[in-house]
């Protein structure tokens, strides 16, 4: 017998020392690492074919202590290393180290290399090439304090290497976590009792392919060309052949009574990939692979029983996190109804909830990524109501009621949902852009005497029902937590996706970014002002103060003003305005932006606007900014400041959306005022039509 080890992902440890057991490898015991057992070097060889969670299989040649690098070369070279290799082999070494002596790990793989490379050129005058990427032999050098193992790696590549992958494609889930995935969930077990396997997240088919290897009894290893041990001295031919020639006849046996394996995704892109990866592990017959979004899965009747697995996106930004909460829920959702009486198993690395209770579930780790892997018993919902089945008729009413007005005012992107019902403290918004509908959820931080639990519960009802109430896919859903923005986190991305999608206003084809910022690029309450600013543009020079992404500034050219002017402090929303003005073909010298602090711009302003649009935040403050503001304390600055650049018939438009505002009683004695703040409101607003207020001042 001889000793060999198997290192595994962390966390595995336990379910490979199972599967080698299971390989006939009784010896096989947990160490830190992964499993080591004593058999024969059959037996080796059929783990690096067999092993279907494996990284390595190593065979230790060597162990001593080494309290230097001298000392670690010196022990390396009292190794007979032509017994493993020779001056016409290639070499590559992989070291680890956990609190090494050495303490430099590019170094000590150098002096490794220099030491089995030094002995054989001493002995006969040549020596062997260093391969890093397919070497003929790989040598492997763990370090743990002083004590040092050298071992040959006996699997070559890591074993989650299939051969299927084309190269340089990778991908998020390795196939030997996929495979832990499917143990887990004891898909062998289903798979021969006739039960059926549903990845509604296929990807590139990871857990398919795994599944139907697993349930056609195919080896893993079968479709590789080259382990590590076939350059290597000690290799045994007579001991492999056998191994293989009993993996092609029970893949043979495994093929007469393949299960029913369905991958979904609603990226083409991703379906093209799994098919190819299929058709690579020769299953294209087995396996079925289609687009689909995740709310339109169901269930066929003749599968009564079977797994639901899948690694739905993480997210590492809490933002991004917040746009998979919806993505979750739903597939929590369509498990919960539509696959009743089935196991299903996610890989959750993003906390988000499902809405379902697991039955058991462990850590894991894809990459540096800790995860739950989560395991459901999915029981019938008989008798259940609908969960939030009094937002979902809200919702709906709010949508018949506004239909006519949308069609009647041509409004593409609009409100239809703002805390109506205190239990629900959301906001939704509607955006039907060039690329479909998409829904766009705010939670209002919920008060201190709101139970935490019953709120979340409530959230997951919602953000669970808002797709199907408003004829959206769950994947058009992104739901955010609205916050007040003070200083630079006005202007802080919330995540990086750079999606940018196209709606219509009225003449107008404005940006929104429905995912990168708190705001997304387009005010809705400011419509009415917009629409008459572009109905009563033409000719004259226009201000817009606080211009935000420039939707105001695009009605106002598009309705043939002479000229325009935009003034903002962020530099983001300068250029987003820009590429609003090119998408209108308004890219021309006669419309300005400039980047200052408004206040500031005001004071030395020393043009004439017959129109000014002055929208300002409520509160703002900036590094770039002096001093900051607070719009109830300095509006009446700000006014005279915008008002003093009016031509002599110009007009001062002035809103704000500050809760309780109150405009300076002295401002009347200065100007003629027009309180416009009804006719401001749009109808997807009136609600809520005491957090906002308009005037006209002349």
């Amino acid at each position: 017998m001889t000793d060999f080890f198997a290192t595994a992902p962390r966390g595995l440890e336990e379910l490979l020392a199972a599967e080698l057991r299971d390989l006939g490898l009784a010896s096989a015991r947990v160490q830190r690492g992964g499993v080591a057992f004593s058999e024969s070097l059959a037996a080796a060889y059929r783990a690096c074919l067999w092993s279907r969670l494996a990284n390595r299989i190593l065979l230790p040649i060597a162990r001593f202590e080494a309290q230097d690098e001298q000392a670690l070369y010196d022990g390396v070279q009292g190794i007979d290393w032509s017994a493993h290799l020779g001056v016409d082999n290639t070499l590559a070494v992989d070291f680890t180290g956990v609190r090494a002596r050495v303490g430099h790990g590019r170094f000590a793989q150098q002096r490794v290399k220099d030491a089995v490379v030094d002995q054989l050129r001493d002995a006969s005058g040549a020596r062997p090439s260093v391969d890093t990427d397919q070497p003929d032999v790989r040598v492997n050098v763990h370090m743990m304090d002083a004590a040092v193992t050298v071992a040959i790696d006996l699997s070559g590549d890591s074993l989650h290497q299939r051969g299927y992958r084309r190269e340089g494609r990778r991908a998020p889930l390795k196939e030997n976590l996929a495979a832990a995935m499917l143990l887990r969930g004891d898909w062998p077990a289903l798979a021969a009792e006739g039960g059926a396997l549903v990845d509604p997240m296929c990807g590139s088919g990871t857990l398919l392919i795994e599944a139907a290897w697993m349930a056609t009894d195919t080896a893993p290893g079968l479709l590789r060309t080259r382990f590590g041990f076939h350059y290597w001295r000690g290799h045994d031919d007579s001991l492999w052949k056998p191994l293989i020639d009993e993996a092609l006849e029970r893949q043979a046996r495994g093929a007469q009574t393949p299960p029913t394996i369905l991958g979904f995704d609603q990226d083409e892109e991703a379906v093209t990939v799994s098919r190819d990866h299929l058709r690579r592990a020769g299953l294209t017959d087995w396996v079925q692979v289609e687009c689909g979004e995740l709310s339109q899965l169901q269930r066929s009747a003749e599968r009564p029983h079977g797994l639901v697995i899948t690694n739905p996106p993480y997210g590492q930004r809490l933002a991004e996190q917040h746009e998979l909460v919806p993505l979750y829920l739903s597939l929590g959702q369509t498990v919960k109804t539509q696959f009743a009486g089935w196991r299903a198993m996610v890989l959750n690395g993003s906390g988000c909830a499902l809405g379902l209770k697991p039955a058991r579930s462990w850590q894991l780790f894809n990459g540096p990524i800790e995860c739950r892997l989560e395991r459901f018993e999915v029981q019938a919902g008989i008798g259940e109501a609908p969960p939030a089945q009094d937002l979902v008729n809200r919702v709906q009413k709010n949508q018949r009621q506004l239909k006519k007005w949308l069609a009647r005012e041509d409004v593409h992107a609009y409100r239809v949902y703002d805390a109506d019902i205190p239990e629900y403290a959301l906001a939704v918004d509607v955006y039907n852009t060039q690329a479909g509908r998409w829904l766009h959820v705010q939670e209002y931080a919920a008060p201190a005497s709101v139970d935490a639990g019953k709120a979340q519960a409530r959230l997951r009802a919602a953000l669970t029902v808002l797709p199907r109430a408003l004829e959206t896919a769950p994947s058009k859903l992104v739901y955010k937590v609205r916050q007040r923005q003070r200083g630079e986190r006005q202007y802080q991305r919330l995540a990086q996706q750079d999606q940018y999608l196209e709606v219509r206003e009225g003449p107008c084809r404005l940006l929104v970014n429905l995912t990168d910022h708190l705001d997304t690029g387009l005010f809705f309450d400011h419509r009415p002002v917009r629409q008459w600013i572009g109905e009563n543009a033409r000719g004259k020079h226009f201000l817009n103060l606080y211009a935000y992404t420039g939707a105001a500034t695009v009605q106002a050219g598009l309705g043939g003003a002479a000229s325009t002017t935009s003034v903002d402090l962020s530099k983001t929303y300068l250029a987003w305005l820009q590429r609003n003005l090119h998408r209108n073909q308004l890219n021309s010298p006669a419309h300005a932006h400039i980047q200052a602090d408004v206040m500031a711009w005001l004071q030395h302003c020393d043009q004439r606007y017959d129109l000014i649009f002055l929208d300002p935040p409520s509160f703002s403050s900036s590094k770039r900014m002096d001093g900051n503001l607070d719009i109830q304390r300095d509006h009446g600055a700000l006014i005279r400041a915008a008002a003093a650049c009016l031509s002599e018939d110009g007009l001062l438009i002035f809103s704000t959306n500050r809760k309780g505002f109150k405009l300076d009683p002295a401002l009347q004695a200065q100007f003629r005022i027009e309180d416009r703040t009804a006719w401001s409101i749009p109808k997807d607003f009136q609600r809520r039509a005491w957090v906002h207020g308009c005037w006209f001042i002349r």
